[in-house]
């Protein structure tokens, strides 16, 4: 055994070698080696070497563009992000925080009554109550209008949620949407991802509401024209009156808003598309997500999601070689004299994708990444609102030398406190968790450099996801600011197979600084 602990570090700084022009990966390996080296003799139930197990798999494109003294501050160290998914700069004062519930509902009507040429949302779900149908009801005034102008536009209106929970009760997702669907066909779409693991007898003996736990549609994406907001909130009542969720306002960003546009039509294609009268049908040429074979569906759905992302990297790597690496490099004032009135780039946006029944691995493969990084002198902010690290998190959040300060949603605060039957135990599971893990905190005597601190509000219940981390070398830092599945396991597929997206977002101004909402969500 303890050969073998030996031999760690020697072997990870041969494959050093193999790694020309990996320059994330490769630091990725010396970190570990080094920390190997320090931690042999500790008798850990898991050795952290083995965590990069999942970081080898994928084949991660090579770099294209080499280094330059003209690229923003601090880019090189995360180029590797960009030989995964696009990065699109974008200028912090495009980039708006939203702060309650009430503000993400109220701009999300005030930007579907002035949208001209799309809105996209993608949710797990759309409620049926009151509030909902006010949502629905500006969604077709909008329509109305793009008819009855004098010049009509194009406007095309896509909508994604997920089939098991979008077809819950007698009244539910699906009949909300029918009226539109019914009275706009041209211009509608309504796509229902179901998942492929739960299909056969499987799919006949699970009741309702349980069928949920085997994989969902997990994407939340709410876009107008080039106006894009993210976030982990659904369309549900509770999320825009007392459900305290994290919100980003990307405004005038067109390479984004295409980006995902792109990107929900794809899982839109390999989705089941809503009739008008209320039954579904296969995009044509595509594999039926549960009758049809399970390999093929997910071979097909693969490729269509991955083309997204390849597509809208090679254009962003491009544009990023033409304005860092041209011989003739554009200034601020040949790109306002061609037409580009936008400020110049200080935030970058990463896309990460997650997609376990697809085997796309992204959103994990970085995260697992940017904790094994984070070493003495960074600070990492992690809320969620239910706490359930996998090991391998764990062991990376223990195992590096980062202060962590976690945010989680007390028992009161948990969307299912009170609820009834086997659902109502959830929060108390929860607590045993974080106890369990707190527990070895104080092991480890690490106390002090992992905190906890519970969010607790009269009322309200607590469903942010996200993370900041303050990297010395960078100024302003990272933010990892929204995560759209509910805990890490879920996240990484461990607790249901879903598609999600999060956001990586990094910039070099300080923009951040004394915005405690831009980390723990409802304290400003």
């Amino acid at each position: 055994m303890a050969a073998a602990a030996a031999a760690g570090p020697v072997f990870w700084r041969r494959l050093l070698g193999l790694l020309p022009g990996r320059p994330g990966l490769a630091a990725l390996l010396g970190r570990l080696s080094d920390r190997l080296g320090r931690n042999r003799d500790r008798g850990r139930r898991r050795s952290p070497w083995l965590l990069l197990g999942p970081l080898l798999s994928p084949t991660v494109p090579q770099v294209t563009s080499p280094p330059c003294c003209l690229c923003p501050e601090g880019v090189h160290r995360f180029q590797w992000i960009r030989n995964l998914v696009p990065e699109f700069g974008v200028s912090s004062s495009h980039v708006r925080v939203l702060s309650s519930p009430a503000e993400f509902f109220e701009l999300m009507k005030g930007q579907i009554k002035v949208a001209k040429r799309r809105v996209v949302m993608a949710s797990l779900y759309l409620g049926t109550g009151p509030l909902e149908q006010e949502l629905v009801d500006c969604l077709e005034s909008t329509l109305e209008k793009s008819l009855q102008t004098k010049f009509p536009s194009d406007l095309k209106v896509s909508i994604l949620l997920d089939f098991t929970r979008g077809s819950r009760g007698r009244k539910n997702s699906r009949t909300m949407l029918l009226p539109l669907l019914q009275r706009f066909p041209e211009q509608v779409r309504v796509s229902l991802f179901h998942t492929p693991n739960l299909r056969g007898l499987l799919r006949l003996l699970i009741p309702e509401r349980f069928n949920e736990t085997i994989g969902l549609q997990h994407i939340k994406v709410y876009l107008f024209d080039n106006n894009v907001i993210l976030s982990g909130a659904n369309l549900s009542d509770s999320y825009f009156t007392n459900r305290q969720d994290r919100y980003v306002f990307l405004q005038d960003c067109p390479e984004v808003a295409d980006f995902f546009t792109e990107l929900v039509g794809a899982v839109g294609d390999v989705s089941l598309q809503l009739r008008g009268d209320d039954t579904v049908q296969v995009a044509e040429g595509m594999v039926h997500p549960y009758k049809g074979d399970r390999a093929a569906y997910c071979q097909a759905a693969n490729k269509r999601v991955m083309d997204v992302i390849n597509s809208a990297r090679t254009r962003q790597q491009m544009l990023h070689a033409q304005t860092f690496h041209s011989d003739s490099l554009w200034t601020q004032e040949d790109a306002a004299a061609a037409g580009d009135r936008r400020p110049a780039p200080d935030t970058w946006i990463y896309p990460l994708i997650q997609m376990k029944p697809f085997e796309i691995h992204i959103d994990e493969i970085v995260t697992e990444t940017l904790l094994t990084e984070a070493e003495r002198g960074a600070k990492v902010y992690l809320t969620t609102g239910y706490f359930n690290l996998t090991q391998a998190y764990m062991d990376l959040v223990l195992g590096t030398r980062a202060e962590y300060q976690i945010l989680l949603a007390s028992p009161e605060v948990n969307g299912f406190f009170g609820a009834k039957g086997v659902a109502g135990a959830i929060p108390a599971a929860y607590v045993h968790i974080e106890q369990q893990f707190y527990s070895e905190v104080c092991s480890l005597g690490q106390q002090e450099r992992v905190q906890l601190q519970e969010y607790w509000r009269r009322g309200w219940t607590f469903h942010a996801k996200g993370a900041r981390a303050a990297v010395p070398e960078v100024r302003g830092g990272v933010l990892r600011h929204l995560r759209a599945a509910e805990s890490a396991r879920e996240a990484m597929g461990e607790d249901g197979d879903s598609t999600d997206q999060e956001l990586l977002l990094r910039t070099d101004r300080c923009w951040l600084e004394g915005r405690p909402s831009m980390v723990f969500p409802g304290l400003h």
